[in-house]
């Protein structure tokens, strides 16, 4: 149950963060961006969200492959 509540609080960071201009961020700032988005993506990833996530990709993945 700790390990939502974090993923939660890391999304939110996210999408503040995410929200500020592109031209008003450092290279500092860009790379804690970053460093937050893949602690995200770890937290997420073992949950059954993560797995539906990874699921949802993998069937647009292979419908693209399938097309073309």
């Amino acid at each position: 149950m700790l390990t939502i509540n974090v993923a939660v609080l890391l999304a939110v960071i996210v999408v503040l963060r995410l929200r500020r201009r592109t031209h008003s961020r450092s290279r500092l700032d860009e790379k804690f961006t970053v460093a937050i988005v893949l602690a995200l993506g770890v937290l997420i990833a073992p949950t059954d969200l993560g797995q539906g996530i990874l699921s949802v990709l993998t069937q647009l993945v292979q419908g693209i492959s399938q097309s073309g």
